[in-house]
């Protein structure tokens, strides 16, 4: 056992790719017990890549490392009843069990909820689908790429057309929207001693972050287009080219906007620029007055101009340069574990940090994602099979 907020929790993970692994990864940094039950050719990223790191013979794909940790791996065929009969025996033990197979699998397979619940009554079921478990599109599988664009997501970003976000946010967004829900089941289960079914979809995580941008829609009637460097509300508030790199700006009020003039050397009250309405209105004429102002300088010049004036202000840095960013190293993002077969490796930590700890997560100790199979034996010895 483990410590940290969730170490009395057993949660049995037969989700594949990224959103359920996601979700059960969140709950295993919090200190939960996860016993990851994989097919036996494995999770599918196992076999995601370039890169693949290790031994020519024991190789891992860094994207299953990235969704994984914190982990054990039991393999299980369910297609056989006897290893039909070991999930049987792992359900009555669990507290959650997580899967995003398609909709009705896990009936197929001799698991509908009902027979969950007659297993254990207290079990909480998370599900996690591509466009929910019912309605019209149901059937549909989920991928990533394909929801950013079926949720919207794609239509308001870029620049010249639509664009994908850098990482496969639809699958994060609903394995995080899918572990906040998994607790908030277990909080009712304290009073009730009763377990409920979750679910949560890829298409719901896009829809849940349209944030101001469906309210343009819903309330306003206005269809948002490209939101592309700068923010389609507030002005300036975007990427602006300097002499030698781009920098980003975030004037969120008209203290900052006269804070940034001073540090320019503008008259904050400049007809075309008096007021967010009208810089926002004028918002390309600004851009070029600004970008104008920075090619007199270096980034790093104004960055610590704008930053002695008290304006939000930032560098766009690429991942190696965030990883060796003291700023992170000083949150505890970065985990040294120990891997059985590729040794020591540094992942991505946990956003979750608690005020007695140095590192991510609730954890005392964290552990490197497992090898498939890695811990058949002894979860097989604890259910005495």
């Amino acid at each position: 056992m483990t410590e940290g907020p969730l170490s009395d929790l057993i949660v049995l993970d037969l989700t594949r790719a990224l959103a359920g692994p996601h979700a059960a990864m969140m709950l295993g940094d919090l200190g939960a017990r996860v016993i990851k039950v994989e097919s036996p050719a494995g999770d599918d990223t196992r076999g995601w890549g370039p890169p693949f790191v290790g031994p020519e013979d024991a190789q891992e794909s860094t994207y299953f490392l990235s969704a994984n940790r914190n982990k054990e791996s039991l393999v299980l065929d369910l297609k056989t009843d006897d290893d039909r009969e070991v999930l049987a025996r792992l359900v009555e033990r669990a507290d959650v069990l997580m899967e995003n197979f398609r909709t009705g699998v896990l009936d197929r397979l001799g698991f509908p909820v009902e027979r969950l619940h007659e297993l254990n009554p207290g079990l909480v079921v998370l599900s996690i689908t591509g466009f929910g478990h019912d309605g019209p599109e149901a059937s549909r599988s989920g991928y990533d790429q394909i929801a950013q664009g079926e949720g919207g997501l794609m239509s308001i970003t870029g620049v010249e057309g639509p664009t994908k976000v850098g990482v496969p946010i639809a699958d994060l967004v609903a394995g995080m929207n899918g572990a906040y829900g998994v607790l908030a089941a277990l909080h009712e289960r304290s009073r009730t001693g009763r377990g409920r079914v979750v679910r949560t979809s890829l298409l719901a995580g896009m829809v849940g972050v349209h944030a101001f941008q469906g309210t343009r829609w819903t309330v306003a009637g206005e269809v948002p287009g490209l939101a592309g460097d700068h923010h389609p509300a507030i002005a300036p508030y975007g990427l602006f080219e300097t002499g030698t790199a781009p920098i980003q700006i975030a004037c969120g009020s008209e203290n900052l906007w006269r804070a940034l003039c001073a540090a320019l050397g503008w008259d904050p009250a400049e007809e075309r620029f008096a007021s967010n309405k009208q810089r926002v209105a004028n918002r390309d004429e600004l851009i070029a007055a600004l970008e104008a102002r920075f090619a007199d300088g270096p980034a790093e010049h104004w960055l610590a101009a704008l930053a002695e004036a008290g304006v939000p202000s930032g560098k766009v840095r690429t991942l190696d340069d965030v990883y060796g960013w003291e700023q992170v190293k000083s949150q505890g993002l970065l985990l040294d574990v120990d891997h059985p077969t590729l040794g020591a490796i540094t992942l991505p930590g946990s956003p979750i940090r608690f005020e007695d700890q140095p590192f991510s997560g609730g954890r005392s100790q964290h552990v490197a994602p497992p090898t498939l199979g890695q811990h058949d034996r002894e979860i097989r010895d604890w259910l005495d099979l």
